[in-house]
């Protein structure tokens, strides 16, 4: 009876056991490409080892995703003595999650979605967090450019365009990928994550701030969830400030100086001859010359959600091409919805209602605006930089309509959102030949029989740089 009791204890653990392996496989096959799956999984790998340090968990992910080349070893060391395999199940998963590459039909893999609603490449940011936590002093860490960015830029000629973003199959189990346009030397992807892993490895190079586990890092980081002050009271490190602190981190010199350091490490690691003066001068002409189309699409404008990804109808019809550059910008709130909105969900789904109204109600072919300012940190593509809107009437030919979602009449929309406009929207069109230098910045009211901007945002207005009276001008539906 004995032998009996003991076989059936040592059965029900087996059973056990056979339980949980089948839970935690299912769960590994159904995590999506969303970076709170990627955090589960993260997770799991610190639960097989709790006492590991990030360094180590970073080093299994590296090495369960096959990123232990010579160049990322020559700043990391190999990926292969980081003690135990990751599970069948699970390294196959943080592989797909991990290993970046485009397919011929413009998919890009190796990204996850993330809560606020933009797209990074997982290997930079895992790479630049890795560099930061081998570092022995803050602010200066060995090889953190040459892998989240440097590399990737020195790999093709910055003379290519850079680009494009893209947009999921679904935005609560994201899968699959593709690109707005042909891909180029570098996506935003790959920027946004390079990014990150340059502001959290500096972050993290600091020992006072070196974190217990890399899934809290990654959560804080990405997953925090804003106030009704939106940004204006949020935390500095959080993925929705990811422009602002990678501009207060990098200067456009710093990162040529690093694309020149990585070609030359290439070379010298696949046993080719040191670059003379002279070719190294040319190169470092043609980097930096190249780094001001960078500076312009990830520096200086503003991040930006396609019309993919908010949800966009088709255009009714075909759309009439603005003759650039435009003089004038026209600032208008939405008065309804009133409220600011605060995520990407939220955002999303006031964009879906303004375009109802304006294609159902009003007729037009598509949403008016061509350009919206959330309070979450971003701006949305209406009509975009190219297609005429509908948004002054009498105007539309000459101006861009930027609109923020609320009711200004008796408030004013938060600080971070006023300079998302005022600052990054307006530099980046004057950057891209899309306004004139010497632009016209107006109120809706001002052309136009309406309350709009509501009285709080246009009083605001009427100190920013740009601001004029009405001009007479061309002017046409």
């Amino acid at each position: 009876m004995e032998v009996f009791r003991m076989d059936k204890g040592c059965w029900r653990q087996t059973l056990a056991l056979v339980v949980v392996v089948l839970v935690s496989t299912n769960a590994e096959a159904s995590f999506s490409r969303h970076m709170n799956d990627f955090i589960k999984a993260v997770k799991q790998v610190e639960a097989g080892h709790p006492a590991s340090e990030p360094v180590a968990v970073l080093r299994r992910l590296r090495r369960a995703a096959g990123l232990n080349d010579a160049f990322i070893q020559h700043f990391l060391g190999n990926a292969n003595s980081s003690g135990p395999e990751i599970g069948t199940h699970l390294s196959g998963y943080i592989k797909k999650a991990m290993h970046h590459r485009m397919t011929e039909d413009t998919k890009e893999e190796g990204v996850v979605l993330t809560p606020d609603g933009t797209t990074v490449a997982l290997t930079p940011l895992l790479l630049g967090i890795e560099a930061g936590l081998l570092s022995k002093t803050a602010g200066r860490v060995r090889g953190l450019y040459q892998l989240t960015l440097a590399k990737d830029l020195s790999s093709s000629p910055l003379t290519q365009r850079l680009g494009p973003d893209g947009c999921w199959d679904s935005l609560t189990s994201p899968q699959v990928f593709t690109l707005l346009d042909s891909p180029s030397v570098l996506t935003t992807a790959q920027v946004n994550g390079g990014m990150d892993g340059v502001v959290l490895g500096m972050e993290v190079s600091d020992k006072s701030k070196r974190p217990l586990k890399l899934s809290s890092l990654l959560t804080e980081y990405y997953c925090h969830q804003l106030g009704s002050k939106g940004l204006d009271a949020a935390p500095r490190l959080i993925s929705r400030r990811r422009r602002e602190n990678f501009r207060g981190l990098v200067v456009p010199p710093l990162l040529t100086r690093k694309v020149v350091k990585s070609v030359e490490l290439q070379r010298r690691l696949k046993g080719r001859s040191k670059m003379d003066v002279k070719e190294k001068k040319q190169l470092t002409a043609v980097v930096r010359e190249g780094m001001k189309e960078f500076v312009h699409m990830y520096m200086d404008c503003p991040p930006m959600i396609p019309r993919c990804m908010w949800g966009a109808e088709p255009y009714r019809g075909t759309p009439t091409n603005l003759s650039l550059p435009l003089s004038f910008m026209y600032i208008h709130h939405t008065h309804t919805p009133s409220q600011p909105c605060l995520t990407l969900e939220q955002c999303s789904a006031d964009m879906r209602s303004m375009q109802r109204f304006h294609q159902e109600d009003r007729g037009w072919d598509d949403i008016g605006y061509s350009f919206v300012a959330g309070s979450d940190g971003y701006i949305y593509e209406g009509r975009g930089w190219l297609w005429q809107g509908a948004h002054t009437l009498g105007h539309n030919s000459i101006g861009y309509g930027v609109s923020f979602i609320g009711d200004y009449a008796t408030r004013l929309p938060s600080q971070h959102s006023m300079g998302l406009v005022r600052d990054q929207l307006a530099s980046c069109a004057v950057g891209g030949g899309r306004l004139v230098a010497n632009f016209t910045l107006q109120g809706h009211r001002q052309v136009v029989n309406t309350s709009c901007p509501g009285d709080a945002l246009y009083n605001e207005i009427r100190g920013w740089e740009h601001y004029g009276e009405v001009k007479k001008g061309r002017r046409s539906a």
